[in-house]
């Protein structure tokens, strides 16, 4: 459950401010997200008002992230490892392990998640494939 005293505010714009650096600068995740952001401090807003909510309860965050997913092109389950690498990497060096374990098992069901739903809309006729196989 998501509850306020799991972390700050602060923290959880850390994690998203070092994540996303992390990802832009990454030689495979960068030109995938700067392909399809026009408006980073939006978008980075976006992501601090989603894990505010998951993590604090905050409710802020108002948004249908499948539809943005399914229609990117060339998605493929590295891509998600990949994320997920940089994402546990950078909530490890926020310093609380309650949220870093909270934050990251809430990453690796969102990863699995979108890429069920990402197969799904590419090839509705074909059984999704989970991350880990």
């Amino acid at each position: 459950m998501p509850t306020p005293d799991l972390c700050t505010e602060d923290e959880v714009v850390r994690l998203v401010h070092d994540f996303y650096a992390k990802v832009r600068a990454d030689p495979e995740l960068g030109p995938v997200f700067d392909a399809h952001i026009t408006d980073w401090d939006h978008h980075l807003s976006k992501m601090v008002d989603f894990w505010s909510s998951t993590l604090r309860g905050t409710a802020r965050y108002r948004g249908t992230p499948m539809p943005a997913h399914v229609a990117l092109p060339g998605l493929h389950p590295g891509l998600f490892h990949r994320w997920l690498a940089l994402f546990d990497e950078t909530a490890r060096g926020i310093g609380s392990q309650a949220m870093q374990t909270r934050a990251c098992d809430l990453a690796r069901r969102i990863a699995e998640s979108l890429w069920f739903g990402y197969q799904a809309h590419r090839d509705p006729e074909r059984i999704a494939r989970s991350l880990t196989h």
